[in-house]
């Protein structure tokens, strides 16, 4: 757990949008800052108009210090780290203020003497894994790449200490993964080979924009810790952006709140958690997810499912084995998934939990059909698709749907909002221009997209906004049956609270059934009826959700339980 330092933040007063850094009360407290954010602006230039991203940020970081910056997708968060680290977007420009790291403006420097501080002095974990994973290059490669290009290590010795640092990110079978390529990972364990590269260094700073967003809590926990050590061990100083209020109130220092470009809450962890002082940060609280959600759940569904109806999808026996690159090491295949046979009924939502690797996302395009099983046999609504092709299965995609773990991977970049959304209706020739205009407004607002949206581009979006367009895509024509592939780990609290219980509103009208891909215990406590556990593609633990979270049989299901944060329990 990352240590806090009550004492040494107690005097911390800051409030609705007034400076976050106490390091400005005198000198001698600011020497102790590694980096300084003053009075920050930055604008966005979106066609003809200029939009304020982030509208007088102060904020400070302590050496050894973890301070982190929560708040909803569009907030500006994500902002503030990328003009810390200079990587703005091209259309955002820095309107004011300064960035102070180790007693450097960063804001005057040239790309040559950045190039001698990412990496080696500050380190970065990006918010999505998908576009920042070189996909032609080996994952050991890339996770090297720091130590070469600073001279910290030879070849041989970058290759070995990238393969330890897999390890300590959690990845079995490291050295094999070292030799696989991103398009063979999870969107997990790209986040965790992400994580390995920033800390390959050991920089003095590392800045991690939602870092475990798409792990599950024992790797969380694990990252976490392994971070927790740097700041104990090194002074490695942490600036965390995240929407897990589990996470800030558990591992922070400082927490600041963030909303519309403004800090409007900050101060030690435990004092904004339980006594905040602004209406925005108790929504959050009051928004985020919790195991004990379960029971309302159990509750409010026995009447509706009937247990002993026909199976919308059973799958039997189910394996996937991929192959690994000739010649490389001793093991010449992995297997994702070996011999699960469980079944989803009509109405139900089935939580699928294990670690990143450990076969869900698998399961999930096989259950659709977008990959082929090894063995095995799947049917759907007591038909069997195993081995469906051409029109037939075409037209199966209009009764299932997906909604992918990384909406940057399944939004095309050059077609607008209304056009992706209305893709589906448009492929299968459903209604006029007019009508599927239409359609899509509704189903914006059904995912609460703000107004304005539906002729912007998806890279005008936060990541969280991304991710509605992708669930509204969805729905788009009605589906019977959703596989949801961590679809609300990209998002904020209070916005993902908006989308489960729209899920389950859309549940009870329609018997939609739900596939609920997920890391996340506290969106399983509040979606689930059944769940499904997985550890190295094997199915350890199936049953109901209130006996899972009670009494669960494995000692790795317990394990997963026990490493929830306790703000979250």
């Amino acid at each position: 757990m990352l240590q806090k330092d009550d004492a040494a933040t107690a005097d911390e007063s800051t409030r609705s949008g007034a400076s976050a850094d106490p390091a400005h009360n005198g000198e001698s407290a600011a020497r102790d800052d590694i980096l300084r954010v003053e009075d920050l602006r930055i604008a966005y230039r979106i066609g003809d108009r200029e939009v304020d991203a982030v509208r007088g940020v102060s904020l400070s970081v302590k050496r050894g210090e973890v301070v982190a910056i929560v708040g909803e997708s569009g907030s500006g968060k994500s902002t503030v780290a990328q003009a810390i680290m200079n990587l703005l977007a091209p259309n955002a420009e820095v309107t004011g203020g300064r960035v102070v790291f180790e007693g450097e403006d960063l804001l005057p420097l040239s790309e040559r003497r950045w190039r001698g501080i990412r990496g080696r002095l500050m380190g970065l974990v990006p918010q999505d894994p998908a576009l920042s994973l070189n996909p032609v290059r080996r994952v050991g490669v890339q996770v090297a790449e720091p130590l070469l290009v600073h001279g910290l290590a030879s070849k041989h010795d970058a290759a070995d200490r990238a393969i330890e640092l897999l390890e300590m990110a959690g990845l079995t079978y490291p050295a094999e993964r070292a030799k696989q390529y991103p398009h063979q990972f999870s969107g997990g364990m790209k986040q965790r080979a992400l994580i390995a590269g920033a800390l390959a260094a050991r920089p003095s700073l590392v800045i991690a924009d939602e870092p475990t967003s798409a792990l599950d809590v024992t790797v969380q926990k694990q990252i976490l810790d392994h971070l927790a050590h740097l700041t104990q061990e090194l002074g490695t100083s942490i600036l965390l952006i995240t929407h897990d209020l589990g996470m800030a109130a558990e591992r922070a220092d400082r927490v600041i709140v963030m909303r519309q470009g403004e800090i409007v809450d900050a101060g030690p962890a435990a004092q904004v958690m339980t006594a905040p002082t602004h209406e925005y940060t108790r929504k959050l609280i009051d928004a985020a997810p919790r195991l004990s959600a379960h029971e309302r759940r159990t509750a409010s569904t026995q009447a509706r499912i009937e247990f002993g109806g026909e199976p919308i999808v059973r799958v039997s026996e189910l394996t996937k084995i991929f192959p690994l690159p000739k010649g490389e090491g001793d093991r010449r295949t992995l297997t994702a998934l070996d011999a699960v046979s469980l079944e989803v009924r009509r109405g139900e939502t089935l939580a699928v939990v294990g670690e990143s690797g450990s076969g869900k996302s698998t399961l999930g395009r096989l259950v659709l059909r977008l990959d082929e099983p090894t063995s095995g046999a799947i049917s759907f609504a007591g038909e069997d698709i195993t081995h469906v092709k051409g029109e037939k299965l075409r037209q199966l995609r209009r009764r299932f749907q997906m909604v992918y773990q990384s909406p940057f991977d399944s939004l095309n970049p050059r077609m607008t909002i209304e056009q992706l959304i209305t893709e589906p209706l448009l492929s299968f020739g459903e209604g006029d221009r007019s009508s599927r205009s239409k359609r899509a407004v509704e189903l914006s607002e059904q995912v609460a997209l703000p107004d304005g949206m539906l002729d912007r581009f998806p890279d005008e979006l936060s990541g969280g906004q991304r991710q509605r367009v992708a669930i509204a895509r969805a729905l788009a024509l009605d589906p019977e049956f959703l596989v949801l592939d961590e679809a609300v780990s990209a998002l904020d609290v209070s916005v993902q609270a908006q989308i489960l219980k729209l899920l389950d509103e859309l549940q009870r009208e329609r018997e939609l059934s739900y596939l609920f891909i997920t890391h996340d215990l506290g969106v399983v406590a509040e979606t689930a009826d059944r769940i499904a556990v997985l550890k190295n593609g094997i199915l350890v633990e199936c049953g109901d959700a209130g006996q899972i979270f009670t009494n669960p049989q494995q000692e790795y299901t317990r394990m997963l339980i026990e490493a929830v944060p306790a703000f979250s329990a």
